[in-house]
């Protein structure tokens, strides 16, 4: 009997731990979504704002 607990403590402990490695592997992921996310919006910005003052610029030309 001891043996069989002994078995299922060590089945639970190896769970426990395959189960904790994935959820940690899925905040990584999450993060770089967010980076990216992030880099997007910042080289959007910077697009129309270029965008803008060619537009500008060229208006003034004659």
């Amino acid at each position: 009997m001891d043996r069989l607990i002994t078995m299922l403590v060590g089945l639970r402990i190896g769970f426990d731990t395959r189960m904790r490695h994935r959820d940690e592997r899925g905040s990584v992921t999450t993060e770089h979504v967010l980076w990216a996310v992030a880099v997007i919006a910042i080289v959007a910005v910077v697009v129309a704002a270029v965008k803008a003052y060619v537009t500008a610029q060229a208006g003034n030309i004659k």
